[in-house]
């Protein structure tokens, strides 16, 4: 079952690259207070997420933010290390936290996960964006088909604020 609004955000531990190296996060740290705007991609540096979707979240950054916005998350199905060489190649560094769903656990427990085995990615997760109110789902869209990535990016996040 896809995950609704007014649902809490499921269970699950995310890496993260930490100072002193990969540590643990779980679903109340990232989303137990304050309100977050998540946003998932299939893959980290693939075309449409590196330069279209991250794009968009990092130079509408500060118009988050002054909508109330305490943190903006992106999630993949990628190990810690991928995700944290994307956040320094994006320049999202400072604006964007990445949770790292290496396993694809959070994907499957939000019934949002997706086999792109026939393309080689494996199982992954759709590309949806969400807004999180101290941990329940206030708004989230879905992309219908990759590579699309036109109701997940920050500017139609931004009209839902």
């Amino acid at each position: 079952m896809t995950i609704q609004i007014g649902d809490k955000i499921p269970e699950a531990t995310f890496t993260v690259m930490g100072p002193d190296g990969p540590a643990k996060k779980t679903t109340a740290d990232v989303f137990g207070t304050g309100k977050v705007v998540l946003f998932a991609v299939p893959g980290a540096f693939t075309p449409t997420c590196h330069k279209n979707h991250m794009p968009s979240y990092i130079e509408k950054f500060d118009e988050l933010k002054a909508k109330g916005v305490d943190k903006v998350v992106v999630t993949s199905v990628n190990d810690v290390f991928v995700q944290d060489a994307w956040m320094k190649a994006s320049g999202a560094e400072g604006k964007v936290e990445a949770i790292a769903d290496g396993s694809g656990d959070f994907a499957k427990a939000l019934g949002l996960d997706i086999d792109l085995g026939a393309a080689g990615l494996g199982v992954r997760s759709k590309r949806y964006a969400m807004i999180v109110e101290n941990g329940v789902v206030k708004w989230f869209d879905v992309e219908d088909a990759p590579p699309k990535a036109d109701k997940t990016k920050a500017e139609h996040v931004l009209a839902q604020l």
